[in-house]
């Protein structure tokens, strides 16, 4: 905050995953920073916390009177989201606090299954998450994308595999995260109990035949 007061640069956060908060730890959020009003961007959308992906319906605040007025220009120029997802999204305001509290939970223990299971596997080092659902591991391999690629095209159980995100993206660093993965933790606990048996296996196997 301080070195965007010095050079006049606006701090622009995104915060769709603010709900997503676990371990009893809260939010804090750039509108709350003191004496910071000018600078401050929020950025919210409805697609995560309401788990309604392809719903491009979000929102800009700030307390800058100057940039929502020009915000508001641009927006006016544009064509609208689809009149469904308007009413969707409406109607999604108005759910009661027990939605978040049963999501944050539900998501929290997923998370725990997903980093217990990542950590009893030899070689792999990964810190447990605080918000969001997803989880990035490092792998006792030398290439993740090519492990994700295997895994799609080579190996499978019962007639299932496992994809994931290959974590180099991520990085702005060329080189950084080559041996990591991102995994989301958005399926039922069932299902991912039965994703990471296979991962597990996957590993295993892809260990074997690439040294």
């Amino acid at each position: 905050a301080a070195l965007c007061k010095k050079h006049g640069l606006f701090l622009i956060s995104d915060e769709v995953y603010r709900e997503f908060i676990y371990d009893g730890l809260c939010h804090t959020s750039v509108l709350q920073i003191p004496d910071f009003d000018a600078n401050a961007i929020m950025v919210d959308s409805v697609s995560k916390r309401y788990s309604a992906c392809g719903a491009r319906i979000g929102c800009i605040v700030s307390r800058n009177r100057d940039l929502m007025s020009a915000t508001l220009k641009f927006a006016q120029a544009r064509l609208c989201p689809p009149t469904i997802d308007q009413l969707a999204a409406n109607a999604c305001v108005y759910l009661p606090d027990e939605y978040f509290h049963e999501m944050v939970a539900e998501y929290q223990s997923r998370r725990d299954l997903v980093y217990n299971e990542l950590t009893n596997i030899d070689g792999i080092i990964c810190k447990k998450p605080q918000g969001a659902f997803y989880i990035v591991a490092k792998l006792p391999i030398e290439n993740a994308e090519d492990f994700v690629t295997w895994m799609l095209d080579e190996f499978q159980i019962d007639g299932k595999t496992v994809m994931a995100a290959p974590a180099e993206g991520f990085y702005a660093t060329p080189g950084l995260g080559k041996n990591e993965l991102r995994l989301a933790y958005i399926l039922n606990k069932e299902a991912l109990k039965d994703a990471m048996r296979i991962f597990r296996a996957g590993l295993t196997e892809y260990k074997k035949t690439h040294k």
